[in-house]
């Protein structure tokens, strides 16, 4: 969006013949992530949130957005970051923090999603219904989504969970790990970025991730075959925005509400929605190259389904542990996105 008072500034400047400070905005905040600039989440979901509360606050508030860590530190790192003030804002997996966060694991669990853009309604509402107060407290929840179809991306052609066998496979969270491990690969956990190298250098012999992310990463030039499912999704992860509480607190109630009006659930539906979206142009890039993708039909992806029912009875008994009714969350989860 165009930011109408530097323009000003700027005009003002060349009129008079001589340089004019450009006017600055009154807060400015920081925003860190850990994919490139030119991702689907940064450039079509996160560039797009911020232009919209800058444009909406009349040049007040200004985001300045760091792709790639450039502020510094590890993606595991990203919330921390925002809690201890080093960074103001960010959006992260909440998997990268294993445990942390464990009543969104539900989300996570494998065949229980079918779209992304339901799933993200439920998963907004269930954050403001409890979740946030319980293990957000120490940052203002802007956002909270989930991406489109997980899929494998491999060496060697997958079609049953016996061809996992003796596989090193990159997971995205803990329960996706939990997942990988039941059906009998080696779940190695890595934040995406590091996929790549990992491929290029024998480290995993595939990685589970949405068709999306795998043009970022140029996944299809790594492994030339994929697999995917037909009916609930194999995975999911789930993603969160987050702000440091006390810069949020700083601001005045006209902006409080320029951010909480931009945010929130209409803001989580768009995100999963973009990001299921673009999905399918990623997918043409693989098949341009001419890789080879296999895609389950409703029967087979049930054996997979049926084959990974071990993961819920040991995140349900998991959650009983920590005081956490894990099967009320699933019935919630559900019932939401029915809705």
């Amino acid at each position: 969006m165009i930011n109408y008072k530097k323009l000003l500034g700027m005009v003002s400047a060349l009129t008079l013949g001589f340089a004019t400070p450009a006017f600055s905005a009154e807060y400015e905040f920081n925003l860190q992530s850990f994919l490139p600039a030119q991702a689907t989440i940064p450039a079509k979901i996160i560039d797009v949130w911020a232009n919209n509360v800058e444009e909406a606050s009349k040049g007040r508030i200004e985001i300045k957005r760091y792709a790639s860590m450039q502020l510094g530190g590890k993606p595991p790192e990203l919330l921390d970051q925002v809690i201890d003030g080093v960074i103001d804002m960010t959006w992260n997996v909440i998997g990268y923090t294993p445990g942390r966060f464990p009543s969104t694991e539900v989300f996570e669990l494998p065949f229980l999603v079918k779209d992304a853009k339901p799933a993200s309604a439920a998963f907004w509402k269930m954050l403001e219904e409890d979740i946030a107060a319980r293990e957000f407290s120490d940052v203002k929840v802007l956002g909270g989504w989930v991406h489109g179809p997980g899929v494998i991306h491999s060496n060697k052609v997958i079609k049953t969970p016996a061809d996992f066998n003796g596989m090193k496979i990159r997971g995205a969270s803990r329960q996706v790990n939990a997942l990988l491990k039941t059906l009998g690969a080696t779940p190695v956990g890595m934040p995406v970025p590091a996929v790549p190298e990992a491929l290029s250098k024998g480290v995993i012999d595939g990685t589970t991730i949405p068709w999306e992310v795998t043009k970022a990463l140029k996944v299809p030039e790594l492994v030339e075959n994929h697999t995917e499912f037909t009916g609930p999704m194999m995975y999911t992860v789930t993603f969160v925005l987050a702000m440091n509480k006390d810069k949020y607190k700083s601001l005045p109630d006209d902006l409080k509400a320029v951010i909480d009006d931009n945010s929130g659930l209409k803001f989580s539906v768009f995100a999963g929605d973009i990001q299921q979206a673009n999905d399918a142009p990623a997918r043409e890039i693989a098949l341009d190259r001419g890789n080879n993708i296999v895609t389950l039909d409703e029967e087979k992806s049930a054996v997979w389904a049926a084959a990974a029912q071990p993961v819920y009875d040991a995140w349900i008994a998991e959650m009983k542990e920590k005081g956490i009714d894990g099967q009320a969350l699933i019935k919630r989860a559900k019932a939401l996105m029915a809705q």
